[in-house]
């Protein structure tokens, strides 16, 4: 009899193993001969560091199915694992200084937050319906522990039990619609789903049913409309490291789901279409048109976080149209990476501004800081910039790829919109930076150098990468071709 782990398996999951045991070993550790916790978020920031290099590794081999068709490890699950490690060793940097001076430090935060990328991670190599609930679970109970983190402040747990009600009643949804994809197919991996539908085997109403309940599941994950009630409280009550952790890790790891699932397997129901093309156009006009009305600069962000779910659901569009998918899923990709860097960078001003747990967060807390700190004033500009889709940042040519390939798909009505709503959002983005620039103030500025030099160094790769690799990037997110065999 087969043995069901192979030397390969075990390979496949090279980067999730390093964090597993990395984040084992350091719970112990931290409890016994750690005495500092920055001693615990440099090793964490190294486990990171190695996940990272084990993905890199992982990008130029073949791909394949492991543990008998639950994982797959492919150029697209390589390229999202070192997108997750990434932002969880820059995420260490948001945390480090900011934990320590409200009074927050402690060793669990590092574990938690190795764990989350490790579930995430493996989100993005799911080859089974089952292994898809498993993974999901495994990042979201962290994030929910990370947003209660400044108990017993009132918003914080508000934000901690919104996050985890919200959450469980999407898992519900999701396990509702993996029941049904079974009913109707006969099985939980998705080759010997595609092959069911292939063959003309499976219950297409049945089918159909579970693919709407899982996108109402994964929809919660993306926060897009009408499943984004949680975003704002939430960015609101967390603290702001983990807020900005989570802005990128938890949308990046929806998304990698929707691709896997939506494009593989049930990219053939063009049903969907309809669907999919309101929920981006639905998800676009409500997070930038509420963003206008929000003056604290984390609830800004939050809807900010929400329409751009939107611009990356446009190129969901192209699923159904086999010719389009493969370019569908490197504009996301691609603009994941964009999205990543800008909004990493910005969550690192806001914690540099914030003087307290959730004081100095409103715009008023931002007037003058351009006299009171010039660099992070333009880093946070650049950020602005991106996230409306300025030349040459990178969140231009973000933009540019999710357009071209909506309008390749011939959806012309979604990217005017697309383009409408980038026009709006440009008000709340650049009131921001009047504010810093042209109102009078003293704003509170936090001296950590490794924050502000990470800051810097964003701020830089969100104007400049655009410039020099923005092609050649691009076409390799598009060689992290999805495969399921």
């Amino acid at each position: 009899m087969e043995a069901f782990v192979q030397p390969q398996d075990l390979l496949a999951l090279l980067p999730e193993i390093v964090l597993f045991v990395w984040a084992s070993l350091l719970v112990l550790a931290d409890v016994t001969w750690i005495r500092t916790k920055r001693t615990t978020a440099l090793l964490s920031a190294l486990g990171f560091l190695v996940a990272l290099g084990a993905a890199v590794w992982q990008m130029g081999q073949p791909a394949y199915l492991a543990f008998q068709g639950m994982v797959m490890a492919d150029a697209f699950a390589a390229f999202l694992a070192a997108l997750f490690a990434l932002s969880g060793f820059l995420g260490i940097f948001l945390a480090q200084d900011y934990l320590e001076r409200t009074g927050l430090e402690r060793g669990a935060y590092y574990t938690l937050l190795l764990f989350a990328v490790a579930g995430m991670m493996l989100i993005a190599r799911v080859a089974d319906l089952i292994m898809l609930v498993l993974a999901l679970e495994l990042f979201s109970i962290p994030l929910y522990v990370l947003a209660g983190l400044a108990r017993p402040r009132a918003d914080s747990e508000e934000a901690a039990l919104k996050y985890f009600l919200m959450g469980a009643f999407a898992s519900g949804f999701m396990v509702f619609g993996i029941a049904l994809v079974y009913g109707a197919t006969g099985d939980t991996r998705l080759v010997r789903i595609v092959q069911a539908l292939q063959a003309g085997n499976a219950d297409m109403a049945l089918f159909l049913a579970g693919a709407v309940l899982i996108l109402v599941g994964l929809g919660f994950k993306v926060a897009a409309v009408p499943f984004h009630m949680w975003t704002p409280d939430v960015y609101q009550g967390a603290p702001s490291p983990v807020t900005g952790f989570m802005a990128v890790t938890a949308k990046a790891a929806g998304f990698a789901a929707l691709l896997r699932l939506f494009t593989l397997v049930f990219g053939q129901l063009h049903s969907l279409t309809p669907i999919w093309w309101a929920l981006a156009a639905l998800t676009m006009v409500l997070g930038n048109v509420v963003a206008i009305a929000q003056r604290n600069v984390k609830r800004m962000l939050a809807y900010s976080s929400i329409a751009h779910a939107g611009y990356m659901l446009m190129a969901a569009v192209a699923f159904a149209q086999n010719a389009l998918a493969p370019q569908a899923v490197a504009a996301v990709l691609f603009y994941l990476v964009a999205y990543a860097l800008a909004t990493l960078g910005a969550w690192g001003v806001v914690v540099l501004v914030e003087r307290n747990l959730g004081e100095g967060v409103t715009l008023d807390d931002y007037a003058g800081l351009a006299h009171r700190a010039p660099l992070l004033a333009a880093a946070m500009t650049v950020f602005m910039l991106s996230y409306i889709g300025v030349p040459p940042t990178l969140g231009f040519f973000g933009k540019f790829y999710l357009f071209k390939v909506t309008l390749e798909a011939g959806f012309v009505g979604l990217a005017l919109i697309g383009v409408l709503t980038s026009v709006v959002s440009a008000y709340y983005y650049l009131r921001l930076v009047m504010w810093m620039y042209m109102r009078p103030g003293e704003p509170t500025v936090r001296r950590e150098p490794n924050l502000q030099t990470v800051v810097t160094v964003l701020a830089l790769a969100t104007l400049f990468l655009g410039l020099v690799v923005a092609s050649p990037f691009f076409r390799w997110a598009a060689g992290a071709v999805l495969q399921l065999s």
